[in-house]
């Protein structure tokens, strides 16, 4: 925790009598005073129920299953069908509006079993970590699967496609810590409609009518419903 690293610092400077260590506790006071003020305002999104940055994927995902059909897979993982550019689309997003990330390793790695392993590519959206002077809500593509955490769901994810032979794409949108956390900003907000246009770029490029693709917008669906 906070007080715990400040108390560190401090103590240690206070035992060996340097001020050196003291020194660095100062150099790092902004950041972690950035960092509280993190937590502080997501602390208050989490108890009114705001969307926050991170659930910039899911939102995506819930605009293309908005008025579908709907069901449940895995442990609190939503999915629905759509059509795009005459491909089958299967969305899937954590179950809002509640603080919930769900399990999207073990659902896309059971959305690609009962398709028989006939799945032309997976497609993840999520937040990504922006360096200073980049822009918020810019949106870039990658390769490979697009989660954070400690690599268990990422594992079965690459796991389950590389079995298959199914590539897995990564559409990015880049936030810093705060904003991650915090309320959802315009910015990240207006970055859903150019992750859009992305996907469907991938989708026209890369497959072919009639293909099935698995869209997983992957985050905290807090504020953010089917």
């Amino acid at each position: 925790t906070i007080y715990r690293i400040i108390r560190h610092f401090y103590l240690l400077g206070k035992k060996t009598n340097s001020i050196f260590i003291i020194i660095q506790l100062q150099a790092l006071l902004p950041l972690i005073m950035q960092e509280a003020e993190a937590y502080l305002g997501a602390a208050r999104a989490f108890a009114e129920g705001q969307p926050i940055g991170d659930g910039i994927g899911p939102l995506v995902a819930s605009r293309l299953m908005k008025d579908k059909s709907q069901r449940k897979v895995e442990k609190d993982v939503i999915v629905a069908e759509t059509t795009l550019e005459d491909r089958r689309i299967i969305a899937l997003k954590a179950e809002g509006p509640g603080g919930n990330v769900g399990k999207p390793g073990d659902a896309i790695r059971s959305l690609i079993e009962e398709n028989g392993g006939k799945v032309s590519m997976v497609v993840m959206i999520d937040a990504a970590l922006k360096f200073e002077g980049e822009n918020s809500g810019e949106v870039s593509e990658g390769i490979g699967a697009a989660i954070g955490g400690i690599g268990t769901e990422r594992f079965k994810i690459e796991e389950e496609a590389t079995k298959n032979k199914i590539p897995v794409y990564a559409v990015i949108v880049k936030e810093s810590i705060l904003e991650a956390i915090t309320p959802m900003r315009k910015e990240i907000l207006e970055a859903g409609e150019k992750v859009l246009e992305r996907i469907k770029s991938l989708v026209v490029e890369r497959s072919k009518p009639g293909d099935t693709i698995i869209v997983a917008g992957i985050g905290n669906t807090i504020g953010i419903g089917q």
